[in-house]
């Protein structure tokens, strides 16, 4: 892991060449993806893996989960402007242009293109939205029984479709060892996120990237993204929940893929 220090911390990231340089994107093409909640960089292993869609794939752990440093901030918009600075910071340091984000990941990275002097060369918003509404269940275990919380968030077309055994079972492990009291702020700031009115102020070009049986952030809240970011174009991942990148790695790197092949082309 390489680390990166600013505000006073240090974030460590993994970064790594792919083979799909060869398919046109350039080094200004470096991508930089951004977990979800309770997740760390390794999320993303076979999307930074030599066949992933990228040239340079550079992955990061937000403040608090993985190898990064925490943070004492409030959920909410101080955790994301945090969040954010993470992010920044690693795409400076690695010239990463292209911003991929899951689920909070998507929130930081909305909030990235409005609320830094960042300017990302494109975003792919995955498992996303422009508001993140955790229901009042999930919220009550998440701050009284995680190991329920941690159980329903595994249950039928939440994180997963149709996921092997090793793939919910690493999903649990890492969710545990990032911990309730991060995993909590991760869900509550994502309750708290809404730029519903904001979109249009985001002027990067954009794919809004859904799993076909994502019940937390399904396909019509994509679909708005498409609709109210000015330069969006949607997709989705069949036979797919929330974590698409892990169910089917093939099929979530190919639409990155095409969605930067065309963006290349115009």
């Amino acid at each position: 892991m390489e680390r990166v220090r600013h505000h006073g911390r240090e974030t460590a990231y993994r970064i790594a060449a792919s083979r799909g340089a060869e398919g046109g994107n350039t080094a200004s093409e470096t991508l930089l993806y951004v977990h979800g909640s309770g997740a760390t960089h390794r999320l993303w292993a076979q999307q930074y893996a030599p066949d992933g869609p990228g040239g340079l794939a550079v992955a990061l752990d937000l403040s608090g989960h993985g190898d990064s440093a925490d943070i004492d901030t409030q959920p909410g918009a101080e955790t994301l402007s945090a969040y954010a600075r993470d992010v920044v910071a690693v795409a400076q340091e690695t010239g990463a242009g292209v911003l991929v984000g899951n689920s909070l990941g998507g929130a930081v990275v909305q909030w990235v293109a409005l609320e830094t002097d960042f300017e990302p060369a494109a975003l792919v918003l995955a498992g996303t939205g422009a508001k993140l509404a955790v229901r009042e269940d999930l919220r009550e275990l998440l701050s009284g029984d995680f190991e329920a919380a941690v159980d329903a968030l595994h249950g039928e077309d939440l994180l997963f479709h149709d996921a092997d055994e090793r793939a919910t079972q690493r999903s649990r492990e890492q969710m545990r060892a990032t911990g309730r009291d991060v995993t909590e702020r991760d869900f509550l700031t994502c309750h708290r996120f809404d730029v519903r009115n904001r979109l249009s102020d985001i002027s990067a070009p954009a794919l809004a990237l859904v799993g076909e049986y994502d019940r937390l952030t399904p396909p019509q809240f994509h679909e708005y993204l498409a609709e109210e970011l000015p330069r969006c174009e949607y997709a989705e991942v069949r036979n797919a929940a929330h974590l698409a990148m892990v169910e089917r790695p093939r099929d979530f790197g190919e639409a990155v893929g095409a969605f930067l092949r065309d963006r290349v082309r115009q």
